[in-house]
């Protein structure tokens, strides 16, 4: 192994990002070669490559169990489809069935979450089987496009932020994806059930930080189009209503880009400089990001942390006069939407009739799906060979 000088991590640097699909020019700016879907898609196969090769004993130990639980295309009745919103808890299936998807199935690798989390199941009593994943957790404390389209100030931004989540995780799993059911994800996010277990949850919990009790109200929830914007909440209603709103663009930063590897041989160069590298409780994300940001411009790179794929911004608002219990601390005009109504309603707007046009969810096998799984990792540990 090279000794860690600057050079050598330099060269380090700029060999993974080429691997990524990154060009460095002469100004030490990355960007990638390609702004296409499938480009954006490949430059972070590096990290979930990662996240699979540091978890293969867990994803091989429970395959059996998420096949357990698959169902196959041709036995899907889509008319008999009934959600139900599960909360995951440790120590249960319905938790190592959350981890073992989270970990596979998203091109964008998962990444440790932070603060305040809940996570869900959407699971099918019919079939009994997961249609999808809801992760939740503490939003970014401070975000540009968010705050100004809300009107958040300043002064009371970690008052209103702390009652709101970000969705890390939405989705469907196959084969419901093919018949739209990240559609039905998104809508059922949206339901009663969830703002009120998050009541149950906070009622009497204190902040992590300034160790103060804040009303237990989900208010609204933010996330992010991968690549951009999503079809999945393009013209997402139910009824004639409005769920989600898309609002702008990431700055299109972040630390995918960076393996964990990589992170900590840039610890170790920053702490050799005399730099403060303190990490841990309290740091959460954008401590990272900083110190990523920190060790990549000593090196000559002009950022580390701006991987250039902007992300569109969406908010799911739970109360119909969100900005005016923002701006004048209005009570709450709560939006009251049962799983039962906004399944009926996701049957007739698009699942059915996309099965009258598209019949490709019969030809989905959990048989195959779980052994091209297991194939995969072998693809995922070959990429880690490159760090």
């Amino acid at each position: 192994m090279p000794i860690l000088t600057s050079t050598n991590l330099k060269r380090e640097i700029a060999l993974i990002l080429k691997k990524q699909g990154y060009l460095i020019k002469p100004n030490g700016l990355f960007i990638l070669r390609n702004n296409d879907r499938e480009t954006k898609r490949r430059a972070h196969d590096l990290a979930k490559a990662e996240r699979i090769a540091n978890q293969e004993n867990f994803i091989l130990e429970k395959s059996a169990l998420a096949k357990l639980f698959l169902v196959d295309g041709k036995n899907l009745k889509v008319e008999k489809i009934e959600p139900k919103i599960i909360e995951v808890k440790p120590g249960t299936q319905y938790w190592d069935l959350f981890r073992w998807w989270n970990l596979i199935w998203w091109s964008l690798p998962y990444e440790r979450a932070y603060g305040r989390q809940m996570r869900f199941i959407i699971w099918d009593k019919y079939h009994n089987a997961p249609i999808g994943l809801i992760g939740l957790q503490s939003p970014i404390l401070s975000w540009s496009v968010r705050d100004s389209y809300l009107g958040i100030p300043p002064k009371t931004r970690d008052f209103w932020v702390n009652q709101s989540l970000s969705a890390q995780r939405i989705g469907a799993l196959p084969p419901y994806n093919y018949i739209l059911g990240g559609k039905l994800v998104a809508l059922l996010m949206t339901a009663d059930v969830i703002r009120k277990k998050f009541q149950n949850k906070y009622i009497n919990q204190k902040t992590l930080l300034k160790k103060r009790k804040l009303p237990a109200r989900l208010l609204f929830i933010t996330t992010t189009g991968a690549y951009g914007k999503s079809s999945v909440y393009t013209r997402l209603k139910f009824k004639d209503n409005e769920v989600v709103k898309f609002i702008g663009y990431t700055q299109g930063s972040g630390t995918f880009h960076i393996p964990n590897a990589l992170y900590e041989d840039l610890i170790d160069y920053l702490e050799k400089k005399g730099c403060d590298v303190r990490r841990g409780y309290g740091s959460g994300p954008s401590r990272k990001l900083r110190l990523i940001d920190q060790a990549l411009q000593s090196l000559g790179f002009m950022s580390g942390a701006t991987h250039g794929i902007q992300r569109a911004i969406y908010l799911f608002p739970l109360v119909k006069n969100l900005e005016d219990v923002i701006k004048t601390n209005k009570r709450p005009m709560w939006v009251h939407r049962t799983v039962c109504e906004l399944t009926d309603f996701w049957k007739t707007r698009w699942s059915i009739p996309r099965t009258g046009r598209d019949k490709k969810y019969l030809e989905f096998s959990g048989e195959a799906f779980i052994r091209r799984t297991l194939r995969d990792l072998q693809y995922y540990k070959r990429i880690c060979q490159i760090i």
